[in-house]
């Protein structure tokens, strides 16, 4: 399956995961209790890359030490800075690399679609030009986010004797810049050869590990340098500087031919002659020109972007070399070693080949040597293919690295070998961003991974290592927010797996749900927020969190359940609706609203919960305003068809001190008839079998008929 994770350990992954069995990191728990604490432990994760660990002393002992100490302890353990497990460091780097390339990625698909439909829209596909522009932003924004060259402050005091500033390099961002070079940057191709020298300076480093290098020649030769006197006199200055002239490392053949003992102010009278040989090939090193438009800060060279004007420098410079080269001073050169050497670096300035071989390690360099002295106008990768395979020959490596392995399929204009390689060697990471760098210019790149292909289920390959790279981001709790991206992308089963993906996250963790609903509305997936939304409101109300149960309910627009809840809330107050405990269903009431449906819906229990607000005000002695406002709302709910007939008794029994006010009649004569007739038709509904008696005091009928007919008499006497 392409794009799977392999089994090496190695960092590129996303996950990082090792077969091996590792020595596990111990961390010590500060968490203050005193011994003997035989504890029990609750761990949970924290904010960050930090622990939750909670530390319970057993029972037993927290009894027997009679001391005032805690019965536990709470205790965050940071994970990270300098205990922190190399693992652990590498996989949230590879987060971060991770969230930093979505956006650049979401950019460009919007941009690709954009510019697709107005082609469409124009009847033609004449933005090559255009779209190879924001694939090399696109490139450079990856570029940039897999790290970027540190920049030192400069030293006041610069050491001589530093010849090399290391830093560690990534293979990952070195395969990204190789595939920008050869793929994205279409317009510095007339200068590969060039690009390949600075690539090769900057991650040299890389191959040490497994095959020798230039690097590490010269690493090895600083850490010898601090006890050398006499540099010139030793075999390893001379092979430190030949091999870095061969490789185009010019500011550090200057820097090391300047530690040359004649530049010593003692020895400017005696070694004059030697000095000047010295100092010639310095500056001859120092000018050599350069196929380039321009170089980095500190590099050494003189910049031609003109073939013509590069043409008669370099003949010009080559002239100088051989003048110097048969210069009668070598005669009175009386340092052999020096003599020998320096005449040597002629012939790798001449581009001589056996000694560019000899000054070289492994193939790659010796490739850059010819580009700089033999063939600096290499172009196309058939030539550069063939020059590559020669210097194969010349210095064959039992094993390839990786990057070996990538610089071959590119030349070879093999873009499956260049897929396989990327997928095993850098992760589905790689070949899920590179494949837009692969197909930007190139048609048969673009039928390749843009065919559908039958033994990929009817996908492309460009599908498929999305899909697995996106399965990779799924896997993880603190990715798979960003693998929606990827997945809309993927034409035929993204939307699919992308329900899948989301219908799998535990809809119950709010922080969680609302991320959900999020990535719903941003790719129109309404029923999939719905569903989500439900599965939410079912959770809560069964865990006792009804309240969040009915507003998740709501926002998903269920109103079946929200039906049934309804009803079970009426059943309930119908059940208790002189009792206080209807308190405690009041903000329920209020949450769920009046449009329900059920019995008429809530409507009655709204104005239920007016009415108990009056009554409750005369209970407390207010003003007769509010036991006029109390009888409002009585009469109001027994007219009201959606009050179902249970309700009427446990009503009028709860009006009683309205009914029998001291003061004066506060129903008048119709309002009194209204509640006979009601308490009538109550009496004749007890004959029928499935009358349910309400759970109210047996006097409670004869107590609201004797106050209502006490209530007429007054009403009439006062009409």
């Amino acid at each position: 399956m392409p794009g799977l994770l392999t089994n090496s350990g190695d960092s590129s992954s996303i996950v990082p995961y090792s077969p091996t069995t590792t020595t596990p990191t111990v961390y010590t728990l500060h968490h203050g209790l005193t011994s003997p604490i035989t504890p029990r432990l609750s761990i949970s994760w924290s904010r960050g890359n930090s622990l939750r660990v909670t530390v319970f002393r057993s029972p037993e002992t927290a009894s027997n030490s009679g001391d005032d100490e805690a019965g536990g302890k709470v205790v965050d353990l940071k994970l990270s800075g300098e205990d922190f497990d190399s693992e652990i460091s590498d996989a949230a780097r590879w987060r971060r690399i991770a969230y930093g390339s979505v956006a650049p990625f979401a950019h460009l698909q919007n941009k690709k679609n954009a510019m697709a439909a107005l082609a469409e829209l124009r009847h033609s596909v004449s933005y090559d030009g255009e779209w190879s522009k924001y694939v090399l932003e696109y490139s450079k924004q990856i570029s940039s986010l897999l790290g970027s060259k540190k920049s030192s402050p400069p030293s006041l005091i610069e050491d001589p004797k530093t010849v090399l500033k290391f830093e560690e390099p990534s293979s990952l961002k070195a395969a990204w810049e190789l595939l920008e070079i050869f793929y994205a940057d279409k317009q510095s191709h007339p200068w590969i050869p060039e690009q390949l020298v600075d690539w090769l300076s900057d991650y040299d480093a890389l191959f040490s590990g497994q095959v020798p290098s230039v690097h590490l020649r010269l690493v090895e030769f600083q850490a010898e340098l601090i006890n050398m006197q006499a540099v010139e006199n030793e075999p390893a200055y001379w092979q430190a500087i030949s091999s870095a002239l061969a490789v185009g490392w010019l500011d550090i053949v200057v820097k090391l031919l300047r530690l040359h003992g004649s530049y010593q102010l003692n020895q400017l009278g005696v070694r004059e002659t030697e000095n000047g040989l010295v100092e010639a090939v310095a500056v001859l090193a120092s000018k050599m020109p350069r196929m380039r438009v321009d170089l980095p800060s500190g590099k050494l060279g003189e910049c031609y972007n003109n073939k013509s004007d590069f043409m008669r420098a370099w003949e010009k410079w080559r002239a100088q070399i051989t003048k110097l080269d048969c210069s009668a001073f070598w005669l009175q050169c009386n340092h052999n070693q020096t003599k020998e050497n320096l005449k040597n670096l002629l012939q790798l300035l001449l581009g001589n080949t056996s000694t560019l071989s000899s000054a070289t390690c492994h193939w790659v360099e010796l490739y850059i040597a010819h580009f700089l002295y033999i063939r600096p106008f290499t172009s196309g990768l058939e030539s550069m293919y063939v020059l590559a395979q020669k210097c194969i020959q010349l210095k064959p490596v039992s094993t390839h690295h990786k990057l070996m392995r990538l610089i071959l399929g590119i030349l070879e204009e093999n873009t499956e070998v260049v897929l396989a390689e990327c997928s095993r060697s850098f992760g589905p990471w790689m070949i899920a961003h590179a494949t837009e760098l692969l197909t930007a210019g190139s048609v048969e790149a673009e039928i390749l991974l843009k065919e559908e292909r039958d033994n990929l289920g009817g996908i492309s390959i460009e599908e498929s290592h999305r899909l697995v790279y996106a399965q990779v981001l799924s896997s993880h709790a603190l990715t798979w927010q960003i693998a929606p991206i990827y997945l809309i992308s993927c034409v035929k089963h993204g939307v699919g797996l992308l329900e899948i993906l989301l219908y799998k996250q535990p809809a119950y963790h709010s922080q969680v749900l609302l991320k959900n609903i999020e990535i719903c509305r941003m790719y129109d997936l309404d029923s999939v927020s719905s569903n989500a939304m439900k599965i939410a409101g079912v959770h809560h109300w069964k865990h006792g969190r009804k309240g969040a149960g009915v507003f998740w309910l709501q926002q998903a627009g269920d109103e079946t359940r929200l039906n049934r809840i309804a009803q079970k809330l009426f059943d309930f107050v119908g059940k208790s609706i002189s009792d206080e405990s209807f308190e405690q269903w009041e903000g329920l009431i209020e949450l769920l609203g009046s449009e329900s449906r059920t019995a008429g819906g809530l409507e009655f229990l709204h104005k239920y919960r007016d009415f108990k607000k009056s009554l409750q005000q005369v209970q407390d002695g207010v003003s007769i305003d509010a036991a006029r406002t109390a009888v409002e709302a009585l009469i109001l709910l027994m007219k009201n068809p959606s009050t179902p007939q249970r309700f009427w008794l446990p009503l009028m029994y709860d009006s009683l001190k309205l009914l029998n006010w001291q003061e004066r009649p506060l129903l008048n004569v119709s309002q009194t008839n209204l509640l006979l007739n009601k308490l009538q038709e109550l009496s004749v509904a007890r004959l029928r079998p499935d009358f349910v008696e309400v759970a109210l005091p047996p006097e409670a009928s004869s107590s609201v008929r004797v106050a209502l007919a006490t209530n007429l008499g007054r009403a009439i006497l006062e009409e």
